[in-house]
């Protein structure tokens, strides 16, 4: 099996810092929190590390350890930056046959904070990832069974429509994981090629930026049956807001269902994750796991969901998957180390007893 990755392409610098040298402040009435640090202090810090990072990096090494012929289309500057990264993926066996070197932009860099309970603060920047452009996407780099496009930063998001034709013309399966950003700014692009999509990989925040356009013309869908006693997954029971815009999670499902994506995936988290797929809605409890950095886990769950779809196991496997796969990265602070290969998951798939689904019809 072969699969192309398009999207961005860092080299994170991760500082890990222990919980009493930094302060979280919480928000009474929101879910957000803040790490504070002290203003003029030098923090010391348990470890700062280097990692190569970046959403079709990461797509690609998960997709090549579970036994793709992967490649990556991404921008990277003539820098030694680009260098790491292109050194890391040929180490991982990844084809860089398609990056670009810009000359006009360094490579793109982030800065990662890891503290509390290991829910990262990032700090981005995009350099060359953001100039990726229509003329970058060779043809003859779409000859593949899968392609996995993920986070398009900027001007770059302007190349999304493109991508998808050229995929759909190709014959491939198609799997999209947006940012919110993209979400929120290009949004009419995006919901234009969601019927060429067949798996859309979102988080709830990414979920609920699309709730304004969704709203108006999706029609509700009835709730599913809870036997009195059991405890419904709390995303189920909250559904999705935005503002002043809410929607249950069967309406959310139905409404892109409607528009013609074939499966859906959408993450909460250690809350776990839900699959709208053939009319039914499967959901999947967090698997335990200490969680040493929650960065890259969206990536390894859109990535080997997509994979095992691709493989041909059907949704409630490829989702299980998708669940070990991401609790063993962020049981690492980086984004790769924890990734498994084909066979380990495979194992770890007959060894669970943890993860017991759910299924409801739509």
């Amino acid at each position: 099996m072969k699969a192309l990755c398009i999207g961005g392409a860092t080299v994170d610098a991760i500082a890990t810092i222990e919980s009493d040298s930094i302060e979280r402040m919480s928000m009474l009435n929101a879910e957000t929190s803040f790490l504070l640090l002290e203003e003029g202090r030098k923090t010391e810090a348990h470890d700062i590390s280097t990692h190569c990072g970046g959403g079709a990096v990461n797509a690609a090494v998960a997709l090549s350890r579970l036994g793709f012929d992967a490649s990556a289309i991404a921008k990277l500057g003539r820098d030694a930056r680009a260098d790491f990264i292109l050194s890391r993926l040929t180490a991982e066996g990844v084809s860089t046959r398609w990056i670009i070197r810009d000359a006009t932009a360094p490579t793109g860099a982030s800065m990662i904070i890891s503290s509390h309970e290991r829910n990262a603060a990032v700090f981005t920047f995009r350099g060359a990832n953001a100039h990726l452009e229509s003329a970058d996407l060779a043809r003859e780099a779409f000859d593949v069974d899968l392609v996995y496009i993920s986070s398009l930063s900027g001007k770059s998001a302007d190349c999304f429509p493109q991508a998808v034709r050229m995929a759909r013309a190709a014959g491939t399966l198609i799997a999209v994981n947006a940012t919110i950003r993209q979400l929120a700014v290009h949004t009419d692009a995006f919901l234009a090629n969601l019927p060429a999509i067949d798996i859309l990989a979102l988080n709830r925040r990414e979920a609920e930026a699309l709730l304004p356009r969704l709203t108006n013309a999706a029609a509700s869908s009835p709730m599913p049956r809870i036997t009195a006693g059991d405890q419904a997954p709390p995303l189920l029971t909250r559904g999705l807001q935005s503002g002043s815009f809410e929607m249950s999670l069967p309406t959310f499902f139905a409404a892109l269902r409607a528009r013609g994506t074939r499966h859906i995936m959408l993450t909460d988290g250690s809350n776990g994750a839900f699959v709208c797929s053939d009319a039914d809605m499967i959901y999947c409890p967090a698997e335990p796991t200490d969680v040493a950095s929650t960065a890259g886990a969206g990536d390894a769950m859109g990535a080997t969901f997509s994979a095992f779809i691709t493989l041909g196991y059907p949704a409630d496997v490829a989702l299980k998957a998708a669940t070990i796969n991401a609790a063993n990265v962020v049981a690492f602070i980086d984004t790769q180390s924890g990734l498994l290969g084909r066979h380990a998951l495979e194992q770890r798939l007959g060894a669970s007893s943890g993860q017991q689904l759910r299924r409801w019809k739509m």
